[in-house]
């Protein structure tokens, strides 16, 4: 069944993560061309270099992840379109996993992304 997951970008690739998506603003540095663990990377839907900037507080204290989450849920809303492929993808039947280098999922914008597509398929499915 089509579904969206997230994991760590280095996690071995499962049969069952369907198209891997990397979601990171930047390329893991040490990682050779062609030696990624990922099949697409959008950087559109990783948070700006500002807010990423601001999230581990390079000038300044880091922001919260109260914060972050605010300011990335603004952010993405100039993805709509983006955000709506990924949920046609899967209405469709693709499953997709979606891949960033943060270690805890819980203060990860991959899973806040990972609702904001769930909540497009929700709308995808009630307007069929």
């Amino acid at each position: 069944m089509a579904s969206i997951r997230t994991k760590k970008w280095n996690d071995p690739p499962q049969p069952e993560d369907g198209t891997r998506i990397f979601v990171a603003r930047y390329r893991p540095r040490f990682l050779r061309r062609g030696a990624e663990h990922w099949a697409e990377w959008l950087k559109e839907l990783a948070p700006s270099r500002e807010l990423h900037a601001a999230w581990y507080g390079k000038g300044t204290a880091p922001i919260s992840f109260d914060e972050f989450t605010r300011r990335y849920l603004e952010e993405m809303r100039a993805q709509e379109e983006l955000v709506a492929a990924l949920a046609g993808r899967i209405v469709a039947g693709e499953t997709l996993t979606l891949l960033c280098y943060c270690a805890d999922a819980s203060r990860c914008h991959r899973t806040l992304l990972k609702a904001l597509v769930e909540e497009a398929v929700r709308a995808l499915r009630l307007n069929r």
